[in-house]
This record gives C-alpha cells, structure tokens and sequence, in this order.
C-alpha cells in the first residue's frame, strides 16, 4: 500500500514538472519583453507561416491580428507583413496588390522609420518588372518616379537613399538607351529635327548615359547633314527661281548657324566625356569643319575615368544570354555619380526648326535661343525729299523729331575763368597723379604688399584650396587622356560609321 502511495506521488511530481515546462513564456523580438500576449502568438504564427511560403495562411493570421487587437503594438508590422507577403508571392498581380498595401502603411503610418523601406519595395516592384529598352517602358518610368520619391523624401535614411540612387541609375541607363535609339531611327531616316530634339534632350536629361559620346556625335552629324541639305538646295539667284529655292544670305546664315552648332556638339565630347570611344572622332571632325579643338581639364578626365571604370562588362556569353531574357541589360550602368533628379525641359522638333529659321534669318541669339525681330515701318519719305538724318533737324511730326528743352534758369554753370585774374582754376596739391615710367636704367618699384590678399602656396603649412582646385582646372595633357584611355574596357561597338 505505501509502495502504491509512493507511485503515485512519483507521478503527480512529474506531472506538475511536466505542466510547468510547457508554460514556457515567449520571448518578443521587437519590444523585448517576456509576455504571452495573444496578439504576440498570432503575429508568431503568421511570420513561421510565412517562412514555409504559406502567404495565404499567413495574411489570414495577421488579418485576424488587425480586426482582433487594434491597439497593439503588432499592429504597424502586420501592416506591413500583409504586403511582405504579397510581395514574396509575386506575380503581376500580387506585387500590385503588395504595392496598395505598402502605400496604404505610408497612409497610416508616414511617421515610422518603416515607411522608407515600404517606398523602396513599391519602387522595386516596378524595377522587377521593367522591360528591354524597345519594349513598354511604363514600369521603367514608374521606377524612376518611385526612386526620386524615396531619395527625396527620406534623405535621413542613408541606407535607403544609396541602394535607391543605384538603382535608379541602372532605370535611367534603360530610359535613356529607348530614347538614344528613337533619336537614331529618325537620323538614318533623315528627319534630323525630330533626331535633334530626341538626342538633345536625352544628353541633358541623362548625361551618365553610357553612350553619351555616342548621342552628341549622332547630333553634329544631325547638323552636318543639314549643311549639307542647305548647300544642295537651289538659290533663288539662279533663272527661273526654282521652286524651294533659298536665297543667298539665308542660305550662308544657316549654314554658320548649323556650323556652330555642330562644333559645340563635337566639343561635349572631348571635354565632357574625354576617354570615351568618340573624341577621336571629334576632333576629326572640328579639324574638317576648320574649328578649333578644345583641351579637356584633369578634373575632366578624373570623373569620366570613374564613370567608365565602374560599368560592369557581362563578355560575349552574357550579352548573348541577354537575348533571351525579358528583363533589359543594366550592366553599362555607371556606379559613378549622381543620378538626375528633376526633368528639364524638353525641346520639342517644331522648336527646333522654328529657332534654325529664325537663325537663317537673322535674328539674335539669346541664351542658346533665337530672338524674333519685328519690323517696325516709320515711314517712307517722299520722292523728292532727301533721306531723314540723326544730326538734322526734323520737321515736327517726323518719327524722328526730337523734343527741344529750354534751358533751366537754375542750372548750374561753371565759374568764367578770367584771364590772369584770381578765378583762374589752380592744380590741387592733394590731386592723385599717374605713375610716371622710372628713368631708363632703373628698375621699378614693386608693389606695395595688400594686408588681406591671400598668398600663394600654403597657409600655416598647409596647402592653398585654391592652388588645388587651379591644379584640378588645368588642362589635361595628351598622356592623361591616353592612359585614361588605356583602362577603359572595351566592349561597346560604334554605332555611327564615320
């Protein structure tokens, strides 16, 4: 009977032992504190859900967390776990719901640090699904807006910010190839204004493209053939008068006009973009169009060789891997540099022939644009009468009459100086004179030393910032630019053969 006694209390023991183990309190990851709240059980469940890629399951728990517990403290990461969850699922149609989520967690919570990471997914949700260049360009742009947003919005959040720049210079590598490949399309098909106002606007808007040196090549070539259009075009000198004919003064105001230009085009090259593919091009072509060629500065060279150093060269098997792929080949894009964050003008094809026009007749440039001239008509004199002049006196209603004043009784005069007398004006001894020349043989004084210029070299042993940046403005030599040359990598075929 006592063995029995004992048995049982043996057992009762390792009952309660038992009970006590599985009343084990949970640890929370976020606030740190030992609880078993419901509300932590639920959000538990659904991210162990979530790890066994069972979404449904797990939007269905955190669902109930929301409707359930509205004031807890899991609330913000449920919230922001429903669209993980789309977001993991993918698919066209989860990452649309994915990105409603996050912007419904910025809606409700803007405040949190967890706001910036929901701005970069909906930004990468569109990255994902970007397309070559030639195809639907919708979701690329939509991931450049979504980049801006975060680096604009959230600029406290480094992190953030530098994974989004990188990621937008890769959107703006694909948006800038689709337009530099519409801006050829109309150079080979010769409508050069619509190809000048596709290239110039994509050089301003993306100048880290990696084919820059390509598009402002593509433009003098753009204005070259346009010279050449002007000259084959008939003069209205010859018999006749040809229809289309131009005249002679028009005709020579265009051609300096598209001259200009294109000289301008072809010194971006060598000075912007100093060890790139194109400047030998360039300065072959300043040499034709009998124009000076410019010297690039050290700090040129310095930034483009940065630029081109840090595009990533996929080889032959990755180029030709990219065939076959949806996605577009973002490996030319630089790692270099700050990308665009706001969109300048646009120059649209009619502008362009308006300001050539208005070039050709010869109007003004102002600022890069053409001024109008109007053409006022003051009349005709008569037959007999001679033409009106300046120094003339005009007959009253004449355009060119001018307005007599009389004389203001107030007027100051100066004093007669009488000749010999005590008015007669004297030399004042306190009058500032003009350094004279020394005498020959003798070396002139030097100046006097300014008590706040700043010396050259260095201060207190340190070096001038000014005597830097001069250094870093100095124009770049030829071995520069050759060696610069010597570490680009090579890979990207000429598109223009000339």
């Amino acid at each position: 009977m006592s063995r029995r006694i004992c048995l049982i209390a043996v057992v009762g023991l390792g009952l309660a032992v038992a009970v006590g183990c599985s009343n084990k309190k949970a640890v929370n990851p976020l606030s740190k504190v030992a609880s078993v709240q419901p509300d932590k059980v639920l959000f538990d469940k659904a991210m162990e859900a979530m790890k066994r890629n069972r979404f449904d399951v797990a939007r269905m728990t955190l669902q109930t967390l929301i409707n359930t517990y509205p004031d807890s403290e899991y609330i913000a990461r449920a919230k922001l776990a429903v669209g993980d969850s789309w977001y993991a699922e993918g698919g066209t149609a989860s990452l649309a719901q994915a990105e409603q989520e996050y912007r419904d967690f910025q809606t409700f919570f803007p405040n949190m640090p967890e706001a910036a990471e929901a701005q970069l997914k909906i930004a990468n949700i569109q990255y994902q699904q970007m397309e070559k260049a030639d195809r639907d360009y919708t979701h690329a742009k939509r991931a450049e807006d979504e980049y801006r947003n975060l680096i604009m919005q959230y600029p406290d959040n480094p992190k953030l910010v530098a994974e989004g720049k990188a990621r937008l210079l890769e959107v703006q590598e694909v948006l800038a190839e689709r337009e530099f490949d519409i801006g050829r399309f109309y150079y080979l098909k010769m409508s050069y204004a619509a190809s000048i106002a596709r290239l110039q606007s994509m050089v301003d808007k993306y100048p880290l493209y990696s084919r820059a040196d390509e598009a402002l090549y593509l433009l003098g070539q753009n204005y070259e053939g346009q010279i050449t259009r002007v000259r084959l075009a008939p003069t209205c000198t010859a018999p006749g008068k040809p229809p289309g004919c131009v005249g002679e003064t028009f005709k020579a105001n265009l051609i300096a006009e598209y001259t200009k230009k294109a000289t301008s085009e072809y010194s971006k090259i060598i000075t912007r973009y100093p060890v790139m593919d194109r400047v030998d091009d360039a300065k072959r072509r300043l040499t034709t169009l009998n124009q000076p060629i410019p010297r690039p500065t050290k700090e040129a060279v310095r930034v483009n060789r940065l630029e081109e150093e840090s595009r990533r060269d996929v080889g032959p098997y990755g180029r030709l891997s990219m065939v076959f792929r949806k996605s577009p080949d973002m490996s030319q894009a630089t790692k270099a540099g700050e990308p665009q964050l706001t969109d300048p003008t646009p120059i649209a094809a009619n502008e362009v022939v308006r300001s050539t026009m208005l070039a050709g007749m010869g109007a003004p440039s102002v600022g890069g644009k053409s001024v109008g001239v109007k053409v006022v008509n003051s009349g005709t004199p008569a037959a007999n009468d001679p033409a009106p002049r300046s120094d003339s006196p005009a007959a009253n209603g004449s355009p060119f009459a001018q307005p007599t004043m009389a004389a203001d009784p107030n007027e100051l005069k100066p004093p007669a100086a009488a000749a010999g007398g005590d008015n007669e004006l004297k030399p004042d001894p306190n009058e500032l004179k003009p350094a004279v020349d020394p005498p020959p043989g003798e070396a002139p004084l030097p100046p006097p030393p300014q008590v706040n210029e700043i010396q050259s070299g260095s201060v207190d042993g340190a070096p001038n910032a000014s005597a830097s940046a001069s250094s870093s403005s100095e124009p770049a030599s030829d071995k520069d630019v050759s060696s610069s040359k010597k570490k680009k990598k090579k890979g990207i075929k000429k598109l223009i053969p000339f």
